[in-house]
């Protein structure tokens, strides 16, 4: 399985940098043992479209490109499911024994557009709150490594 985490934006080196790194780094080292191959960061530019509708559509179109029609597709959206930690470590593990990859969504300011929520076999949220981008990245890259830990038995995760 190949994971990607695709989100609208730029995220600029410093600490919330170096934390997402880490969590990356952590996911691709326990994941091998489970079949993820390799993880990757992808960003996309923000759109410039005046109307609110027009950049989520561009944003949407942005994140989706290239995505192969088997990858498993999770939007984070304030709007989406909750879940706990090992709901969605589960929720992977099927996907890992389905021989599918992985895309976790990030929107832009405005959220998702139409396609990417009508595309995503998951619309997950980290809460009601809204999240900054960057911030959004580094609660995805650590359930992620938190999801590998507990699909490998390893004690990282308390439940």
């Amino acid at each position: 399985m190949r994971v990607t985490i695709a989100a609208v934006g730029r995220m600029k080196a410093g600490p919330e940098r170096d934390l997402l790194d880490r969590y990356v780094d952590r996911t691709a080292k326990q994941g091998r043992g489970l079949g993820i191959t390799r993880l990757d960061l992808r960003e996309t530019s923000e759109s410039r479209s005046p109307r609110a509708e027009d950049r989520k559509a561009e944003e949407a179109a942005a994140l989706l490109d290239g995505l192969a029609e088997r990858t498993a597709v999770v939007a984070l959206d304030e709007r989406g499911r909750t879940m706990d930690s090992d709901t969605f470590a589960a929720w992977i593990g099927t996907r890992i024994d389905e021989g599918r990859d992985l895309a976790v969504l990030i929107g832009g300011a405005d959220g998702h557009g139409e396609a990417v929520r009508a595309r995503a076999d998951l619309v997950l949220a980290f809460g009601a709150m809204t999240w900054p981008h960057q911030i959004v990245r580094i609660l995805a890259a650590e359930q992620l490594y938190r999801a590998t830990t507990i699909l490998a038995g390893h004690p990282y995760h308390r439940a």
